[in-house]
């Protein structure tokens, strides 16, 4: 398993927080009280529904690129198939998101307050501003710039991917690529396309331009090296 030492950054003193483990999937959760069973059960339900769904059609585990599915597929399986077909990439792609946010909703009548971790990628709903530090591997930037997230924003994802950290696929070369969605499962399948892009310092430009102004995307940090763009209604902030 993955060493989630970014973990010890989050500063939870106002939520109560916790993990659950099931096989592959480790979440990091923040909410009002302690809801461990809950969300093991909600982990359960949906890694059931998809691995149930994986093995009817293997294409939508192995795919790179959008795939089409039954229509009597599961939610959480419509959802990833759906943020893939956006941003032009695989449906696992979008599997981390897709369990922050199902995870999120399934526990939300229970808690006014919820964050749901999942190897970085992050669905978020607090009732105050939060800020989401950016962990960015080598890069002399790595943990120093925040994501300051306001109320009226969320319910939010936050998903980041990279090229040089982590066992994610990507094309790219970046340290880091965030996004910021209106739900994890896009966040993260646009973090995935976005990050494909950047393979130098030198695509920062046009790949910014190019996801810029889709409907979907509320903001997108790319760090490579030294360097950082960014674009959106979003506010950056040092830690």
């Amino acid at each position: 398993m993955q060493d989630r030492f970014y973990r010890d950054w989050i500063k939870g003193q106002d939520l109560t927080c916790f993990t659950v483990q099931v096989e592959e999937t480790d979440l990091f959760i923040a909410a009002d009280k302690n809801l461990k069973e809950e969300a093991r059960n909600s982990v359960e339900k949906h890694r059931y529904s998809l691995k149930s769904y994986i093995e009817r059609d293997s294409c939508f585990l192995d795919s790179l690129e959008p795939v089409k599915i039954d229509l009597r597929a599961p939610s959480i399986v419509k959802e990833m198939a759906y943020a893939a077909s956006l941003a032009g990439v695989g449906p696992m792609a979008a599997v981390a998101g897709a369990f922050s946010d199902f995870v999120a909703k399934d526990l939300k009548p229970l808690t006014e307050n919820i964050i749901v971790e999942n190897g970085g990628d992050i669905y978020i709903k607090t009732t105050s501003s939060k800020t989401v530090a950016i962990y960015a591997g080598n890069s002399i930037l790595s943990g120093r710039i925040g994501l300051k997230i306001k109320a009226q924003d969320m319910p939010c994802g936050v998903c980041t991917s990279s090229g040089k950290v982590g066992h994610s696929l990507s094309f790219g070369k970046a340290d880091a690529v965030t996004v910021i969605a209106k739900s994890a499962v896009l966040a993260d399948a646009f973090a995935t396309a976005v990050g494909n892009m950047v393979k130098s310092s030198s695509d920062i430009e046009n790949t910014i331009d190019c996801y810029s102004m889709i409907r979907e995307i509320l903001g997108i940090i790319i760090i490579i090296d030294d360097k950082i763009a960014f674009c959106g209604n979003i506010e950056i902030v040092k830690i």
